[in-house]
């Protein structure tokens, strides 16, 4: 048996008793049609139950309705969060969203551009491994807007929307300092990224605040303890090494550069016999939900995720629209501010769940 014609737009104006061109209005532009013809054309698309034919029309104008996200591990629930964020704005707009994962690969984020650039999507929100210029202009030059999530980009010619690291680095190790640390071990990497040097930056801030206040402190160690990635499983590696210093000159507080490495450093600590806080204390950074809920509540630097990556679908949006109308574009920069959630990890005091 034949499947059923789909209806067409020349069925509609038949129906209608329009131009096709009239209805072509209606679809695209409605508040350039009376009022009852856009009516009549409306009620033949609902009697005929006619749906626009989306990849032609997208093929045909030479630009989607969709646009793409491109993070650096899809793995981990901040960048989840940050899609969400990112996805509910684009549905407002009538767009849908594609996710790409450049697993911490620069070769790789190029490939997922390149793929994207070719599925002629309307604009990017990237995640940049490393240095963003060359992608930057090569997307422009290709006409498609990009903005710049979770860095910030007031030195590039891109929209950005982030927090402040070096703010969160400095409410991190303040709070280590206040609960009597003084050998602190910053565990994160790679050095290239602008996010993890931020946040050194605001850790390095918190020493010499406190120490400016309060010579006696002086000095307030800082060890950095280098990781290839961001993961639970760096985080196990990380422990295994700092359990092994001496006690003596084991650092007593650590604060990681996000929760899954804080996460896998819990675990770490604990196969290797320390107890969290009372042996060292730990805070991590983004406050995924799985950081309320560890085996030991884990304080953190909160990144209000999803409305990062709502904030970022806006101002995509708004570059999009400028350049359709031939405007000029200036582009905006959006730091969100973070806050310190302390739970049991860092702090005896705090309850235990």
């Amino acid at each position: 048996m034949a499947a059923a014609k789909r209806p067409s737009v020349k069925d509609v104006a038949a129906l209608a008793g329009v131009a096709v061109g009239t209805v072509s209005n209606v679809l695209n532009r409605p508040d350039i049609v009376a009022e009852p013809t856009r009516r009549a054309v409306e009620d033949a698309i609902a009697t005929l139950g006619f749906t626009r034919n989306e990849s032609a029309r997208q093929l045909r104008a030479g630009a989607s309705r969709s646009i793409a996200m491109v993070v650096m591990d899809v793995a981990n629930p901040f960048f989840t969060d940050l899609y969400v964020g990112a996805e509910s704005f684009a549905l407002e707009r009538g767009y849908s969203i594609q996710l790409g994962n450049s697993g911490n690969s620069g070769e790789r984020e190029q490939q997922q551009l390149s793929a994207f650039e070719q599925q002629r999507v309307r604009g990017v929100l990237l995640a940049p491994i490393a240095g963003a210029e060359p992608v930057i202009e090569r997307l422009r030059e290709h006409g498609i807007p990009t903005v710049l999530v979770d860095r910030v980009a007031s030195d590039l010619e891109a929209c950005s929307v982030a927090v402040d690291d070096v703010e969160g680095g400095r409410l991190a190790v303040g709070h280590l300092i206040a609960e009597g640390h003084r050998r602190i071990a910053f565990v994160g990497g790679p050095a290239d990224l602008q996010q993890i040097r931020d946040r050194v930056q605001g850790a390095r801030i918190a020493i010499a605040q406190a120490e400016a206040a309060e010579p006696r402190l002086a000095p307030i160690d800082l060890e950095t303890v280098p990781v290839e990635h961001l993961g639970a499983v760096d985080g196990r590696d990380a422990a295994e090494r700092i359990v092994a210093q001496a006690p003596g000159e084991r650092p007593t507080a650590v604060f990681a550069a996000n929760d899954l490495l804080a996460l896998g450093l819990l675990q770490g600590f604990v196969a290797g016999g320390l107890r969290v806080p009372e042996d060292i204390a730990l805070v991590g950074y983004d406050d995924i939900d799985f950081a309320a809920t560890a085996a030991v509540p884990l304080s953190a630097v909160r990144q209000p995720r999803r409305e990062i990556g709502y904030a970022a679908g806006e101002l995509l949006f708004r570059e999009i629209e400028d350049l359709e109308a031939g405007a000029t574009h200036v582009h905006q920069h959006v730091r969100f501010v973070p806050e310190l959630i302390v739970r049991r990890s860092s702090s005896a005091e705090a309850p235990a769940a």
